[in-house]
């Protein structure tokens, strides 16, 4: 089965020796990494020996995958770049990663602006069943992990956003998308389209003419709800509909109240649901500003390099 090694590049503003640090030092490596949890160099007999260190990553669930890695040599080109050869490989047989190899490179260019980039391959356990495993999954995510965490490594060195900052903004940004795309589909498809909720109907009869029918109405208000909620996954300025959501919930929250004051003793009254909901869409607006992506790495390397 035909594989291709993970390759990701990005440029960063910084000088050679912060981007170097930032990369070799384990407790700052294992800041902004996404892929591993901790990272312990072992000693080394000479100065000139290999560079060798313990990693662990933890995959949920308390459960953890240990291993080993050999920083087999450093090299300056003759333009000023760095090569950080790298040997890994793990003995756990929970890991889908047997052993592999790969490479960091660090190219100056004008003005402290560098080109970090990576490659690096790695053989799978599990015969067949885990080469199509890491194919369709394991691949693409850890190759994704990497060039979200080159993003933030970026971001750390340009602008002094910590990788703990990042990744908290990260993880909230993108748990409000999955939130909120999952509330306007399921107000639209279960109570709107599949059951047409008598309170739904109610509420629609006591807005609409007599001559329109509720019940049309509910279901392609529900209908726009699911497009809504869809929406999440097919719009990339997600800004725009966290400003939607801030001007649509207050509007919400009256029309509901001016068609059945009474729900206002309900137990989930529109009143505090919305306005839970447009709390959280002010925060998302906070939190969905300069996200950290690994859109922003290049992930396929010139034939020419």
């Amino acid at each position: 089965m035909k594989k291709n090694s993970i390759y990701v590049e990005i440029p960063i503003h910084a000088e050679m020796e912060d981007l170097w640090e930032a990369s070799q030092n384990p407790g700052l490596h294992e800041q902004w990494d996404l892929r591993f949890s901790s990272i312990s160099y072992q000693p080394k007999e000479r100065e000139d020996d290999p560079q060798e260190f313990t990693y662990r990553t933890n995959i949920g669930l308390g459960l953890s995958v240990e291993g080993w890695g050999r920083s087999k040599g450093t090299h300056d080109g003759k333009d000023g770049s760095r090569t950080s050869s790298l040997h890994f490989g793990t003995g756990q047989k929970i890991s889908i990663i047997r052993e592999g190899k790969g490479y960091w490179k660090y190219i100056p260019k004008a003005d402290k602006d560098m080109t970090f980039l990576t490659q690096y391959d790695y053989q799978t356990r599990f015969g067949t069943l885990g080469a199509w495993v890491d194919r369709l999954f394991f691949r693409p995510m850890i190759g994704w992990a990497t060039a979200l965490s080159f993003d933030v490594l970026k971001r750390w060195l340009e602008k002094g956003m910590t990788p703990k900052s990042q990744y908290l903004q990260f993880f909230a940004y993108w748990i409000l998308s999955f939130f909120f795309s999952f509330i306007w589909i399921y107000h639209g498809l279960i109570p709107k389209v599949l059951y047409k909720h008598p309170e739904e109907i109610a509420l629609a009869e006591s807005l609409l003419p007599l001559s329109v029918s509720a019940n049309f109405v509910v279901f392609w208000m529900g209908i726009a709800e699911i497009l809504f909620g869809l929406s999440w996954w097919v719009i990339k300025r997600r800004r725009r509909l966290y400003y939607l959501q801030v001007l649509a919930f207050p509007f919400l929250t009256a029309s509901a109240i001016m068609a059945d004051p009474s729900t206002l003793t309900h137990p989930f009254s529109p009143l505090t649901y919305n306005s839970s909901l447009f709390l959280l869409s002010v925060l998302g607006l906070a939190v969905s500003r300069d996200v950290p992506t690994a859109k922003n790495c290049k992930r396929k390397k010139k034939e020419s390099a």
